[in-house]
């Protein structure tokens, strides 16, 4: 026989208030760490979807209502190339010409007009000429804002889309209007050509050798060392100092600028890169030998000189190698990784910043030169001075070696006009060398050292 089991209509109603209770009392509990983070991942994970929800219908809209249509491939590169150029002006899109062109020029081989470049408030600014290239030729300088294309304005444009309007078979012509330190803008014709970078040059200025770096691609460490091997069989122990010309010099491969400092110095931190996360941080040192073999060396730098330029002007200056002269270098200080996403195209990306030896960031800093020298032009102004040797009935020196006997020395330099076109060809070469006011004084600085301790050498 069964028992039938009966309650009253208090009772359940009770028992139904506790369970209630308990239950509020349960939500009212805080939530454990572990569970407050469950929360916060499941939130973000809604409003990731809820974003690509949104764009996924803006594409379904500009796909299907665009007054043109557009194909789904140029609408994926624009988004992901808009993606990236928002975050800084050096990131981007590579597409397949671009990737392309990028291989080439660290190969030190490309087509076009010969400028590195960046955005600024809308418009291209020029980061520096490449020498002998036909931007430089045609007058383009460092700074300078390029803000038409051939009568097209370009703002609002991306960096890729400028480029991509400058771009044209070689032999072309292109028309850039150009603002220059704020002064009116003017226009510039320049022929398109195929832009082969002699990255190391180098010559003598009497006993002190130069060595220019136009860029920073895989040839520039064996032109380095070649440069300066012929410099040490030209002059042997007669050289007395080492200019290294950054100056317009917009960088170019990491490892080269590691390389170039690494070759003038025996120890020491050359540079430390620094990303989002620790394990992105690099720190890269000198190997021993100096190909210069410990020779006074001057750095030469202005605001064309960026990113790996500055890597090595700040390397050599904080170990102290090396004086730095010129102006304040551009300031790129982030380093770019070119990040393959399929065999035809990548993204450039910012993934951490440089920093010199001492711990300084370059971005938007520079490298402060330790003697500043402002561009400027030489003249000779010492035409027509009158000294005591050209006033009528000076007396002579007793110690006269000869130097005075002379007295129509100023006329001699008057009749360079009479000489053959061979030697006023080399006049010109020697005047063009003289106006470049920074080259001059770098000059002056190692002859001017080196007769210091030549002096200190005889007293001892």
């Amino acid at each position: 026989m069964k028992t039938r089991h009966t309650y009253s209509p208090k009772l359940l109603w009770g028992v139904v208030g506790l369970i209630v209770l308990l239950g509020s009392f349960a939500l009212w509990q805080p939530l454990s760490r572990a569970q407050q983070q469950v929360r916060v991942q499941i939130g973000g994970a809604d409003e990731f979807y809820q974003h690509l929800s949104l764009f996924s219908d803006v594409f379904q809209r500009v796909r299907s209502e665009y007054v043109e249509e557009v194909g789904d491939a140029t609408l994926i590169e624009s988004a992901i190339n808009g993606m990236l150029t928002s975050l800084d002006p050096h990131s981007g899109f590579l597409a397949e010409d671009a990737f392309d062109d990028m291989q080439e020029r660290t190969r030190g081989e490309f087509g076009g007009l010969g400028i590195e470049i960046t955005m600024e408030e809308g418009f291209v600014k020029v980061v520096a000429p490449i020498d002998d290239t036909p931007a430089a030729n045609a007058g383009i300088q460092s700074g300078d804002l390029i803000i038409a294309i051939d009568s097209e304005s370009i703002l609002g444009l991306t960096l890729t889309e400028a480029v991509n309007m400058m771009r044209g078979p070689v032999g072309t012509d292109i028309t850039v209007t150009i603002r220059r330190n704020d002064g009116q803008p003017f226009d510039v014709t320049i022929t398109r050509d195929v832009i082969k970078i002699q990255s190391v040059r180098h010559e003598s200025y009497g006993n002190v050798g130069y060595i220019r770096l136009t860029t920073f691609s895989e040839q520039t460490t064996p032109g380095l060392i070649r440069a300066m091997g012929d410099l040490l069989e030209e002059h042997g122990e007669e050289l007395v100092g080492i200019i290294l010309d950054l100056r317009n010099n917009p960088g170019g491969l990491l490892t080269e600028a590691i390389s170039v400092t690494d070759a003038f110095l025996n120890d020491g931190e050359i540079v430390s890169t620094r990303g989002r996360d620790t394990y992105q941080e690099s720190r890269h040192f000198a190997t021993s030998g100096d190909i210069a073999g410990g020779l006074p060396m001057v750095v030469l730098i202005n605001s064309g000189s960026a990113s790996a330029s500055e890597i090595v002007a700040g390397a050599l200056k904080d170990n102290e190698r090396a004086l730095v002269m010129g102006t304040r270098s551009f300031g790129k200080g982030s380093v770019q990784s070119i990040i393959p996403m399929r065999e035809d195209n990548a993204i450039r990306l910012t993934t951490a910043f440089y920093y010199t030896p001492s711990g300084v960031s370059i971005q938007a800093m520079g490298i402060e030169p330790d003697i500043e020298v402002e561009l400027a032009v030489l003249e000779d102004l010492d035409e027509g001075a009158v000294r005591e040797e050209d006033l009528r009935g000076s007396l002579n020196n007793d110690n006269n070696d000869g130097r005075n006997d002379d007295r129509d020395s100023r006329n001699n330099r008057n009749n360079r006009n009479n000489r053959n076109n061979d030697d006023a060809a080399e006049d010109a070469a020697e005047d063009d060398t003289i106006r470049d006011y920074q080259l001059a004084r770098a000059v002056d600085f190692l002859n001017g050292l080196d007769i210091f301790r030549s002096r200190q050498s005889s007293r001892q």
